[in-house]
C-alpha cells in the first residue's frame, strides 16, 4: 500500500467521522486501520474528486471485487458510470443532498459493473470530503452489497 493511499484513505476515514461521529466500521483489535480498510474491509469505500464530471480517486478492493475494475481503470472513470443511465437522475439527486447537507443516509438502489450488468448496493452513506481548512475535495461513499448481512463487530453507522 503506497503512502499516497494510506493518506488518502485516512483522510477519508476522518471526513467520516467529522461527519458523523464515528470512525468508519471496523473491529476494535486491527492494528493497521488503514491497511485494513483498504484491503480487508467486508463493504465498499469509494470517493470521487470535484468538478462537473468527477472522476473516482479512491476505492478499497471491496469496491474494485464489486465494479469489476482494476485500481488504475477506476481511478480514470467518471464516477456517473458507476449507475446505468435511467438511474443517475437518482444519484445526482443524492449527490445535491450531500452538497447541502454534508452527508446522506441509507441510500439504496442499483448500480451497474465494468461489463453493465447490475448489482444492488444497500445502507450506502455518502459525505463530503473537505481538507482540514474546510476546501472541499470530493464526496465519499460506503455501501454494503448484501440488505442485512453485517459482521459480529458492526454495531451500525449513526
Amino acid at each position: 500500500m503506497t503512502s499516497a493511499l494510506l493518506s488518502l484513505i485516512t483522510q477519508i476515514d476522518d471526513n467520516f467521522f467529522r461527519r458523523n461521529g464515528k470512525a468508519l466500521p471496523a473491529p476494535q483489535d486491527i492494528s493497521a486501520r488503514a491497511q485494513w480498510l483498504h484491503e480487508e474491509a467486508p463493504y465498499s469505500i469509494l470517493a470521487h474528486g470535484t468538478g462537473d464530471d468527477p472522476r473516482f480517486i479512491y476505492a478499497n478492493q471491496f469496491a474494485l471485487s464489486c465494479f469489476k475494475y482494476d485500481q488504475e481503470a477506476l481511478l480514470q472513470l467518471p464516477s456517473r458510470l458507476s449507475a446505468a443511465p435511467q438511474d443517475r437522475s437518482e444519484r445526482e439527486r443524492l449527490l445535491q443532498e450531500v452538497t447541502l447537507h454534508g452527508i446522506a443516509y441509507d441510500y439504496s438502489g442499483p448500480r451497474v459493473d465494468k461489463f453493465s450488468n447490475t448489482f444492488m448496493i444497500y445502507d450506502g452513506v455518502v459525505w463530503r470530503l473537505s481538507q482540514p481548512d474546510g476546501v472541499p475535495f470530493g464526496q465519499a461513499a460506503l455501501f454494503w452489497t448484501h440488505a442485512q448481512e453485517r459482521p459480529a463487530w458492526f454495531t451500525g453507522i449513526r
